[in-house]
């Protein structure tokens, strides 16, 4: 890409965020659609439909990083979009309508089990990049492929667990110990494209996939020359600000699948995300011809524990299942923010 000067740069950088934020909303509706129509279920609509074109724009950015020789921005895009989309979900938590945070209304023990999934990924991959170069067989590393079998074994577990009728759970009333079910408690969900034939939905579905992953592309482009005009650290650069632009499609779909009342469908959209988009690395081990992991980093590892933390507390507030909000949100959602800024805090100081 020439260099057209920052505020064409900085111009080009918010209309691909727009597009992802636009693209991301049409996601989370026919998606939704589909899910009801062929019998997907929240959790395979969360998981799979949503996850990975949502991970699209990591995909676009991966390979531009990777291709380009920008080893430590796709890593670090990889690894530190797992804390700012957790972060994600303590936007849907506001959005929540009613006393009842979002891990619970969720009503479900299934996201429980998406976010162990993501711990024991992101586990892998932190651990992985303690590993030597040498650790591989060809190009891709011996920890991409451990990433890789782990979330193949993960999805092939859930989708077993998704259809137990035990995973589900009541909703406990707000301001009470008592149990409540969940017709009582969770207005019914929108079909925001009800009176859409199948062919039309599908064709929503694909038109915004590719748009999510075109803008992804003018989001490194853009943001990496930009990174260097403004001296920012590629490797904070990606973990921070292009992985929360390549956060928006999750915002977007989160905050449309809680307005739908498809909250279980967050929870998959974004720990599929999550874990779905660590398993690029063995993409980025082909494209680069050598292991990625590698370059992860002290900072790197350090954003990516963060996301760890982060998970296990909404893993927590799942099983806990409390009935209130607090100034509009869950406290697990308050708890989760906390370590998140306490974090970027560390990220800085770690990454100098």
């Amino acid at each position: 890409m020439k260099d057209p000067g920052i505020p064409v740069l900085l111009l080009i950088f918010a209309g691909a965020a727009i597009a992802t934020w636009v693209a991301g909303v049409w996601l989370a509706k026919a998606t939704d659609v589909l899910d009801d129509r062929f019998g997907f279920g929240e959790t395979i609509g969360g998981m799979v439909l949503l996850s990975v074109t949502g991970g699209l724009p990591e995909l676009a950015i991966t390979v531009s990083a990777t291709t380009g020789g920008h080893l430590d921005i796709a890593a670090g895009n990889l690894i530190g979009g797992v804390a700012v989309q957790t972060l994600v979900l303590v936007i849907a938590d506001r959005f929540v309508r009613g006393p009842l945070p979002l891990s619970t209304a969720a009503c479900s023990l299934v996201p429980a089990l998406e976010g162990v999934l993501v711990i024991c990924v992101i586990a892998i991959t932190v651990m992985s990049g303690l590993l030597p170069g040498s650790a591989a067989i060809g190009s891709v590393s011996l920890g991409s492929m451990a990433i890789f079998v782990a979330w193949l074994a993960g999805m092939l577990a859930l989708g077993r667990c998704g259809k137990r009728e035990d995973m589900g759970l009541v909703v406990p009333a707000a301001g009470s110990t008592q149990v409540a079910s969940t017709s009582t408690n969770l207005p019914e969900k929108s079909d925001a494209l009800g009176g859409a034939s199948n062919a039309r939905v599908i064709g929503i579905f694909v038109l915004t996939s590719v748009v999510t992953l075109a803008a992804g592309v003018l989001l490194e482009q853009s943001g990496d020359r930009l990174a260097d005009l403004m001296g920012i650290n590629g490797v904070l650069f990606g973990a921070t600000f292009l992985a929360l632009a390549s956060a928006l499609p999750e915002i977007s779909t989160a905050i449309t699948g809680v307005q739908m009342k498809s909250y279980t469908l967050v929870f998959g959209d974004i720990f599929g995300g999550n874990a779905f988009q660590l398993i690029l690395f063995v993409l980025a081990d082909l494209l680069a011809g050598q292991p990625v992991l590698p370059h992860e980093g002290r900072a790197n590892a350090w954003i990516g524990m963060i996301g760890l933390v982060m998970t296990t507390i909404y893993v927590a507030g799942i099983i806990l299942r409390k009935p209130r909000r607090y100034w509009g949100l869950g406290a697990d959602s308050w708890v989760v923010l906390l370590i998140y800024v306490l974090g970027i805090w560390g990220f800085v100081l770690v990454s100098r």
